[in-house]
């Protein structure tokens, strides 16, 4: 009797063994899964309020950044391709749109 109960519980070690790290597992992942939900709530992209440079524009809707340099986004979540988060007023990178050029080249007469 107590070789078929040892045999038993040999035969059962194994199962018993990997049930445990199966659980310890899915606990290390539902705790890592809810410290990037947690992460992921506390990080975000800068509202439109805390943007000093927003305007709005009649069909656009708000737009953040100097609306006359050549990389501006036309963006309320982005200000332009060079400098996404920096301000405008002091960016090296500015370059004025020539309304003049435009207006010449779709016009036909």
């Amino acid at each position: 009797m107590f070789k078929i109960l040892l045999i038993f519980l040999i035969g059962m070690t194994p199962w018993i063994f990997s049930l445990w790290i199966l659980h310890k597992f899915r606990a290390r992942t539902r705790q890592r899964l809810i410290s990037v939900r947690l992460a992921v709530n506390y990080t975000g992209i800068p509202t439109i309020s805390s943007q000093p440079e927003q305007q709005y524009i009649d069909g656009l809707g708000y737009i953040i950044g100097d609306l006359s340099c050549k990389f501006n986004a036309r963006s309320p979540l982005i200000r332009c391709a060079v400098n996404p988060f920096g301000p405008c007023k002091y960016c090296s990178d500015y370059e004025s749109i020539d309304i003049s050029a435009k207006e010449g080249v779709g016009s036909r007469e």
